[in-house]
């Protein structure tokens, strides 16, 4: 059992819920709880390793049980250790730090027509619910610009819900992505615009860039846009936050096409 604070691994696992650059650095993120980790696990993500407390439920065992089976290293913590390593107020003995590249079944299709671009946003809470609500409305993949907050930040991962182990998620430049958009009409909320949301056609290739909402969306996405729309919104508010605002527009492609 790891009962030291100066392990090695508890070392990583406090290197990794910090600075982006060390995630990149180790090509790992975290996973924490029972339910994160059995998403990773059913997507037949790539483990580093576990770590799982005496505090951990009968679920969680039954979950170490199938890691163990499956090879993946799996490592008793003291509670005290594990909490101190934790962004939650309480842990649910369970921590994974798993392998940043995803499996091959999580790579975005040579072609698509649903996707979504998160622009400067920089809350970890909006992003982590536009993976949510992407991965809910059956987006293909997520491109994420360099302004954007980094998308395997712990709190993200937390906010997702499990939407990194069902969605493509990728960081990229305004020079990749505008190769990734060719062929697809790209739709950029502002709500300055005149043209509403419902009168646009959603039903060919489409990709969604939502702006953050301190600064809006940035230079490089407004040269990107082939259409600027906007969200009615007749209780004239002045916006909507960046995470129900991505809700609005993706449902409205689900119904659209629907149809």
């Amino acid at each position: 059992m790891i009962t030291s604070s100066h392990n090695p691994k508890i070392k990583l696992v406090r290197a990794l819920a910090g600075r982006a650059k060390e995630r990149r650095e180790n090509g790992a993120f975290l996973a924490e709880g029972v339910r994160l980790v059995e998403e990773a696990f059913a997507a037949g993500w790539n483990f580093r390793f576990a770590l799982c407390s005496d505090k951990i439920n009968q679920r969680g065992l039954d979950l170490v049980q199938g890691l163990t089976a499956r090879g993946v290293d799996v490592e008793p913590v003291a509670e005290n250790i594990l909490q101190s390593v934790t962004e939650t107020e309480t842990s649910q003995g369970i921590l994974a730090v798993l392998a940043l590249d995803p499996p091959g079944a999580l790579l975005p299709p040579p072609k698509t027509d649903f996707i979504l671009i998160p622009d400067q946003i920089r809350d970890p809470g909006n992003l982590g619910t536009l993976l949510r609500t992407a991965a809910a409305a059956g987006v293909q993949a997520v491109f994420i610009p360099p302004e954007t907050t980094d998308p395997f930040a712990p709190k993200v991962v937390r906010a997702g819900m499990g939407a990194h182990f069902r969605l493509p998620i990728l960081s990229m430049t305004w020079d990749q992505l505008s190769v990734r958009v060719q062929g697809m009409s790209v739709f950029l909320s502002d709500a300055v615009s005149e043209k509403s949301c419902w009168e646009v056609d959603f039903t060919h290739p489409t990709a969604l860039v939502i702006g953050g909402e301190a600064d809006g969306a940035s230079a490089q996405a407004h040269s990107l846009a082939t259409e600027m729309i906007c969200i009615p919104m007749p209780g004239h508010m002045e916006s909507l936050n960046a995470g129900a605002a991505g809700a609005v527009l993706m449902y409205e492609v689900v119904r659209q096409r629907s149809r």
